[in-house]
C-alpha cells in the first residue's frame, strides 16, 4: 500500500502542513475517543442515542478512535442498480453489501430499508445498520429531483438499526417539504434511541451560474449544514466544499438571494485552501458538536485510492469526523473494496494526520 504522501503526491505538503486561519483549531468540538462523555452529553439526546451512537465509534478499525469509515450502498435506488452493479454484479445480492462493510473494517453499513431488511438477522448484531428512509429515484420519465419516503423509523427500529438517515435537497422546489418530513422522523428516531444523519445536498439548477457549479460552495454547503443540525441531525454528511462565494453569485443584479457578510469570505473562509473550505462546512455543524462526515463521491478508475485518501484528509484535519464512501468501495473486486476502506481509514489512525 502506497504511503499517504505519495497518494498524495504534489498536493502533500499543501495537506499535510496547513493549519486553519478561519476558525482556530481550538474553537472546534474535535472528534475523539471521549466525544459522547465530552461533546454530545451536553445534549438532550435521549441516553439509548448516546448508547447507539457510542456503538458506531466503537466498531471496526477505527474503533474507540472516535471517527467513522461507513459504508452507504443506497445507489441501486439512486442511480438505478444495473448502472451501479454492472462493474460489480455480486453487490446485487445485499449479503455481499453487509459482508463488504464487515471486511472492510467499517463502523456501520448505511442502505435501504429493502437491502438491510433482507440482512438483517444475519447481519444486525454483527456490525451497526443505518437505514437510510428517502430516496431519489430516476425511473420516472422525465426524471425529476425528489426524495420519497421508503420506510419507516418504526421499520428501521424493528429490524436491529441504531441510525436512520435521510437526505434533504437543500435549494430545490421541494425543500421546504423535505424539511418538514425529516425533522419529524429524526424527532421519532430519537425517541426510538436512534442516531439520525442527515445528507445534506444542494439541488437547484440556479447553482450553477457562468460556468461554475456552486453546488458545492462552502457558503452554500455550509448554510445547509447549519439547516441540517437545526433539525437535530447527529451527523451532517456533506460533499467536500470545491469553491466559494455562491451567495455573492446569487445575488447578482436584481437577485436578493440568501443574505451574506463579507467577513464570510474574509475572516470565516480566508482563501479557498480545502481544509478552510471544509472547517467552514464543520463550523456551521455548530462548531463541531453535531459531527461531519464528507462524501467519498463517485467511482473514476485508476485514480480512486489517491482521491478517497485525499478527501479523509481534508476531512480530518478541517476537524470532521470520518468518510462515508460507496461507489469507491462496491463498485471493485470485493478484495479491492476492503483495500479502499481500509486506506481511508488509515488516514484516522495514522497519528501524524493531524487536526489543522
Amino acid at each position: 500500500m502506497p504511503s499517504i504522501e505519495e497518494l498524495l503526491g504534489a498536493h502533500a505538503k499543501s495537506l499535510l502542513s496547513y493549519e486553519c486561519k478561519g476558525f482556530p483549531r481550538a474553537s472546534i468540538h474535535a472528534p475523539g475517543p471521549d466525544f459522547i462523555s465530552r461533546v454530545l452529553v451536553d445534549s438532550d439526546r435521549p441516553v439509548a442515542v448516546l448508547r447507539n451512537f457510542q456503538a458506531i465509534l466503537g466498531h471496526g478499525r477505527l474503533a474507540n478512535t472516535g471517527y467513522v469509515s461507513i459504508l452507504p450502498v443506497d445507489q441501486g435506488i439512486e442511480h438505478s442498480a444495473g448502472a451501479s452493479f454492472a462493474k460489480s454484479p455480486a453487490y446485487f445480492d445485499p449479503m455481499k453489501i453487509c459482508e463488504l462493510a464487515i471486511e472492510g473494517g467499517c463502523n456501520a453499513v448505511a442502505s435501504t430499508l429493502g437491502v438491510l431488511g433482507m440482512c438483517a438477522r444475519k447481519h444486525a448484531h454483527r456490525i451497526p445498520f443505518l437505514v437510510k428512509l428517502n430516496h431519489n429515484e430516476l425511473l420516472t420519465y422525465p426524471n425529476k429531483f425528489d426524495q420519497t419516503r421508503y420506510g419507516s423509523v418504526r421499520q428501521a427500529f424493528e429490524m436491529g438499526a441504531v441510525a436512520v438517515g435521510a437526505t434533504v435537497y437543500f435549494g430545490s422546489d421541494e425543500s421546504t417539504r423535505q424539511i418538514d418530513e425529516v425533522s419529524a422522523w429524526f424527532e421519532e428516531a430519537h425517541a426510538l434511541g436512534m442516531v439520525t444523519v442527515l445528507w445534506c445536498y444542494m439541488r437547484n439548477n440556479a447553482f450553477k451560474k457562468d460556468g461554475v457549479d456552486y453546488h458545492t460552495a462552502a457558503d452554500l454547503t455550509g448554510q445547509a449544514n447549519h439547516l441540517g443540525v437545526t433539525i437535530q441531525a447527529d451527523i451532517i454528511k456533506q460533499k467536500l466544499a470545491t469553491n466559494n462565494h455562491g451567495y455573492e453569485a446569487l445575488n447578482m443584479g436584481s437577485s436578493g438571494y440568501g443574505k451574506l457578510d463579507k467577513r464570510m469570505y474574509t475572516d470565516l473562509t480566508p482563501g479557498d485552501h480545502p481544509i478552510e473550505l471544509c472547517r467552514y462546512q464543520l463550523a456551521n455543524c455548530y462548531m463541531g458538536r453535531a459531527p461531519l462526515i464528507s462524501s467519498g463521491g463517485e467511482s473514476k478508475g485508476d485514480s480512486d485510492m489517491a482521491d478517497a485518501v485525499k478527501t479523509a484528509v481534508i476531512n480530518k484535519r478541517a476537524g470532521g469526523m470520518g468518510l462515508i464512501s460507496g461507489r469507491k468501495a462496491f463498485q471493485r473486486p470485493m478484495k479491492d473494496g476492503v483495500a479502499m476502506l481500509h486506506a481511508i481509514q488509515d488516514v484516522y489512525l495514522n497519528r501524524a494526520v493531524t487536526i489543522a
